[in-house]
Parts: structure tokens; C-alpha cells; sequence
């Protein structure tokens, strides 16, 4: 469920989705719910960890895809793995092996984990100092791990060094996830200090570790020539200028960089000059991240000179970087260079009005756009129609975020006529436009040729009664069929009657999953009867799982109705009211 910003100063809170809705993996899902007892409930059969361990070096190699998404690690899936080896330290008997073997079995499904393939992901199990001593235990056995992420597990944090000092029984490791783990100084030279007994290492996240500010160079100097490097993250790690500026000079050894995200380290601006000048010898680049990194008008131009050597660059994101408003004028000669460029973020850049005319003479150039965010820019207003014309030549665009940027109602039309062949579009937010009200029949036409959009989000646009009737008989023609997500929040004008059209005919969006119809967070209104043609729409919904009505009053009938409908148990769905006045 979306949550509602509380004012027009918090709107891009209230934003973007990610765009693509990729498909599930092949692979096994990890519940990740805590430590929970696995004798709690029914499982199926599975594998046993002895099994798995006693066969498992019998088990075939895969080839493996990269993921030029820089995935910060989160609760989720993975696989993991034991197998045997000739150096693996020896036990009196078969007994005690099987014995050991049941242990770590017994420890990993406390955790609700599983044991299967070469990953161990212990990912916000909240581990305890005995756990910690368990799975240092538990890597003698797993000779052939490859992916070890134990993120967001505070207790890490000043243990570290048992885990690197077991570092090279797992020599083959390839993905090593440490976010939000509390890590000290200590832990990070003893680090520093282990990356040398895993030179396949590929992937290192240390995001959320405020400790690695200031101490990154105990880290990277461990880096060599021809390191195996693909994605390196440290989001929000207190990096220093001086971190900044050696990773500048280590940078030309990471000849395999595929992603880099130093997002929110508002210090490194200050070193651009030598993070820029460490980035020419990084051509294999597809991830560039500098989200809120203290950016400044000069760092466009800095940054444009080493865009010549990333001809690869497939994602770029400068957004949060309020200063770097009015940098983009006669900067950007180089970005044309980035043809593969999917990705494009510049949100809440403070873009002025000769930023907008640079842009428009650069991004329709970049003809494998995909993913387009401009919002939160107010200054592009009135300066901008040039610009949103020329989006027409962007046929591969499939979201377009341009909320909070206060369009007026020329550049909102050129907006509308671009729109309509922009055919690709999976994703459509012009929240907080105040132009869009009582115009929405402009969007008409892209409304009915747009079969692949998936989340449409219209709130805080001054819509009003005759908007919300055209857009329930966009609906009921059978347009907006592979609509997700429908956003019409804070739009406080719209009557009763406009209310009851839209609930009749919303039953036609069966893919609909979310819905909010919130007010602004100054207003309280009766619920008209409209919300029983809701009530009964819903059920005939099978993807719907949030409906947001915040500030809407139930009388006690219709709260009678709304109990019913909960006690239900065939239905999950949330009616998020924030509870009804």
C-alpha cells in the first residue's frame, strides 16, 4: 500500500514504482519471517541437509546470469549448499559426520532456512552471539559456498573477525552481502584484511555501515589489478572526501565493474574530480548511482567527461542532488554517448529552465530509454513543453515519472499528444499537477491505446467529477485491461455521483491489486452510498489486496457491512482507512 504523504512538501514520497515487473526465478523461495521453530506447522519432505552434503559434490555447475540491477540486499530468496572435499577436515566415523551434519541441519532450520545449492543466506534471521558461533561452526563444511549474506543482523557487528578468519575454507566465494550489519572498525580491517583469500570475490555490499566511512581505504587496498569486482555498494556508509578520493584511485583496477551505488554519502561530492577521472577505466560500467551525494553545479561537467569512456552505461542516477540545479546547461555533449542508457533519474534536482533546454536537445537522443524521472522538479512548469514533446521519440519508454513539477497547461498538452505513442508505457505518475483537473480528457486517447500500462497514479491533481466519469468509461470499454495499481488519492472534488460511476465500473480491471481513494489529510467525508457498489465491485476484483479510503467517514451500517465483508475468510483484503472517524 502506498502511504499517503501528509503534505504537498512530502509528495514524492507518494511516487514512483519500479517499473518492470520481473518474472519469478527458477529457484527456491526462503521464508524470511525471523527465526521460527520448523516444527511449527506441516512442510513437505524436503532434501535433508546430510544428504545434500553427502551428495553434494556430485552436483552439476550452471552457468549464472548477472543481474545488472544492483539489488540491495533485503529479506528474500536464496539457495544453499554443502559439499564434500579431500582437504575438508577429517572425522573418526561416518556416525560423527552424520552427526555434525545434523547439527548444522538443526541450525538452519531454526532459522527457517533450507540447504540447497552453494548459497547461505542468513539475510535479517536476527542472529544471536550463539547463532554467530553456530555458523562459524557451519563454514569448515561448505567448501564450495559461493553467496554468504548475512545482512541486517546487528550482532555481526564486533564479530566479524571469526567469520574472516574462516575466510579462506571458502575460497570460491563469489558474493559476499554485509549491509546493515553494525560493523565496526575492527570488523572492517579484519576484512580488509580476508578479501585477499577470496580473489573470486564478484560482489561486496557493505550499504548501512556508517563505520566504513573513514576507513574504506583498509577495504580497497586489498583490490589488485585484474580484480574480479562486478558490483560494488556502499549506500549510506559516512563515506569522507578522502574515501572518496581513493576509491578514485583504485577504480582503474576494477577492469569488471558492472555496478557502483554510493548513494547517500553527501561527502563525496567533494572528490568527484578523482572518482570521475578512476571511472574512464571502468568501460564494462552499466549501474552508476550517486543518489544524494552532495553534487554541485560544477559536478555535471565532471562527470560529462568520464560519460565518453561508459558506453555501456545502461542505468544513471544523479536524483536528491538539489544543487545540482542550473549545472546541466551546456554539460551534457557527452551523455549522447550513452546509447545503451536505460535508466534516467534526475528527481528533485532543482532543474532550472536552462537545465530543461540542455535535456531536451539530449534525451530524446536516447532511443533505449526505458525508465524516465523528472519529478519533483517545480521549476520545469512552465519551461518544459519542448521537452515533452520530443518524449514521442522514445518509443521504448515504459515509465514515465513526472509528479510534483507544477505543468501548466501547455506543457501538459504537449505532454498528452507525446503520450499517445508512447505505446511501451508500463508506468504513468503525474500525482501533484494541478493542471491535470478538469483536463484529464486530453489523456483520452493514451488512455486507450496505452494495453500495457500497470500503474497509472493521478493523486493530489484537482480531478473532478467529469474526470473520474471519463475514466470509469475508459474502463468499462475494456481499456486499462493490464492495470496493477490505480492511484486517485487527494482528489477532495469529486462528488458522490463521480464516486459511484467509478465503483461501478472499476469491476472490469481484474488485474487491479491496489487502489486508493484517500483524502487530503485536512478533510473528512461521509462515505456516500457508493461504497456498497465498492463493497460489492471488490468481490468480483481477484488480484485486489489494498484499498486505501483514509479520512472517509462510515456511517455505523456501512461499518457493519465493512466488519462482515473482513470476517470473511475467503477474502484478503486491506482497507486501509487508518480507521474510519
Amino acid at each position: 500500500m502506498v502511504k499517503l504523504a501528509e503534505n504537498d512538501h512530502g509528495e514524492n514520497r507518494k511516487q514512483q514504482e519500479d517499473v518492470l515487473l520481473e518474472n519469478t526465478p527458477n529457484n527456491f523461495t526462503m521464508s524470511q519471517t525471523g527465526k521460527n521453530n520448523s516444527s511449527e506447522g506441516e512442510t513437505k519432505p524436503q532434501t535433508s541437509f546430510v544428504n545434500t552434503f553427502l551428495r553434494g559434490s556430485k552436483a552439476e555447475s550452471r552457468e549464472e546470469k548477472n543481474d545488472l540491477q544492483t539489488t540491495d540486499s533485503q529479506p528474500g530468496d536464496c539457495i544453499q549448499k554443502t559439499a564434500t572435499s579431500d582437504t575438508a577436515k577429517p572425522l573418526s566415523s561416518e556416525m560423527e559426520l552424520r552427526s555434525s551434519m545434523e547439527e548444522n541441519e538443526r541450525f538452519l532450520q531454526k532459522l527457517g532456512k533450507k540447504a540447497v545449492d552453494k548459497c547461505l543466506d542468513l539475510n535479517n534471521c536476527g542472529l544471536t552471539m550463539a547463532d554467530m558461533k553456530e555458523m562459524v561452526a557451519l563454514l569448515p563444511f561448505l567448501l564450495d559456498l559461493e553467496e554468504l549474506d548475512i545482512s541486517w543482523n546487528d550482532f555481526v557487528g564486533g564479530t566479524l573477525h571469526s567469520i574472516t578468519q574462516q575466510m579462506h575454507l571458502v575460497s570460491k566465494l563469489k558474493i559476499l552481502r554485509l549491509g546493515s550489519c553494525r560493523l565496526t572498525t575492527d570488523d572492517i580491517r579484519a576484512l580488509g584484511e580476508a578479501l585477499e583469500m577470496i580473489p573470486e570475490l564478484e560482489e561486496l555490499n557493505l550499504s548501512w555501515n556508517s563505520k566504513v566511512g573513514g576507513s574504506l581505504p583498509l577495504i580497497l587496498q586489498k583490490f589488485q589489478k585484474g580484480s574480479k569486482i562486478q558490483i560494488l555498494e556502499l549506500v549510506d556508509c559516512a563515506l569522507t572526501s578522502e574515501d572518496g578520493a581513493f576509491l578514485g584511485q583504485v577504480l582503474p583496477m576494477l577492469e569488471s565493474l558492472e555496478v557502483l551505488d554510493l548513494s547517500m554519502n553527501r561527502d563525496i561530492g567533494g572528490s568527484l574530480n578523482s572518482i570521475a577521472q578512476g571511472l574512464k577505466s571502468t568501460s564494462n560500467l552499466k549501474v552508476l548511482k550517486l543518489h544524494s551525494c552532495g553534487l554541485s553545479q560544477m559536478s555535471v561537467k565532471i562527470l560529462d567527461v568520464a560519460f565518453r569512456y561508459l558506453s555501456e552505461l545502461r542505468k544513471l542516477d544523479l536524483s536528491c542532488n538539489k544543487d545540482l540545479g542550473g549545472g546541466f546547461e551546456d554539460s551534457l555533449a557527452q551523455v549522447v554517448m550513452l546509447k545503451h542508457l536505460e535508466v534516467l533519474d534526475l528527481h528533485q534536482c532543482s532543474l532550472t529552465a536552462d537545465d530543461v533546454m540542455s535535456l531536451t536537445q539530449v534525451i530524446p537522443l536516447l532511443s533505449n530509454l526505458q525508465e524516465l524521472d523528472l519529478s519533483a522538479n517545480k521549476k520545469m512548469g512552465n519551461s518544459s513543453e519542448n521537452l515533452l514533446s520530443r518524449l514521442r521519440f522514445l518509443p521504448a519508454l515504459k515509465s514515465l515519472v513526472i509528479n510534483n513539477c507544477a505543468l501548466e497547461s501547455e506543457t501538459f498538452i504537449a505532454l498528452a499528444e507525446a503520450s499517445v505513442h508512447l505505446s511501451a508505457l508500463e508506468v504513468f505518475n503525474l500525482s501533484w499537477n494541478k493542471c491535470v483537473g478538469g483536463n484529464l480528457k486530453l489523456l483520452l486517447e493514451t488512455l486507450k491505446l496505452s494495453t500495457s500500462l500497470q500503474v497509472l497514479r493521478l493523486s493530489s491533481c484537482s480531478l473532478v467529477t467529469e474526470d473520474v466519469a471519463l475514466l470509469a468509461s475508459v474502463i468499462q470499454t475494456g481499456h486499462l485491461a493490464k492495470l496493477r495499481k490505480l492511484d486517485l488519492s487527494y482528489n477532495d472534488s469529486i462528488c458522490d455521483a463521480g464516486w459511484t460511476m467509478f465503483c461501478q465500473k472499476v469491476r472490469f480491471l481484474k488485474e487491479l491489486s491496489e487502489l486508493d481513494i484517500s483524502l487530503r489529510p485536512s478533510n473528512f467525508r461521509d462515505c456516500g452510498q457508493w461504497f456498497r457498489h465498492l463493497l460489492c465491485t471488490v468481490t468480483k476484483l481477484p488480484q485486489i489486496t489494498e484499498i486505501g479510503m483514509k479520512r472517509w467517514i462510515l456511517p455505523a451500517s456501512q461499518e457493519e457491512e465493512l466488519e462482515w465483508f473482513d470476517q470473511d475468510g475467503k477474502r484478503s483484503i486491506h482497507f486501509d482507512h487508518g480507521g474510519f472517524q
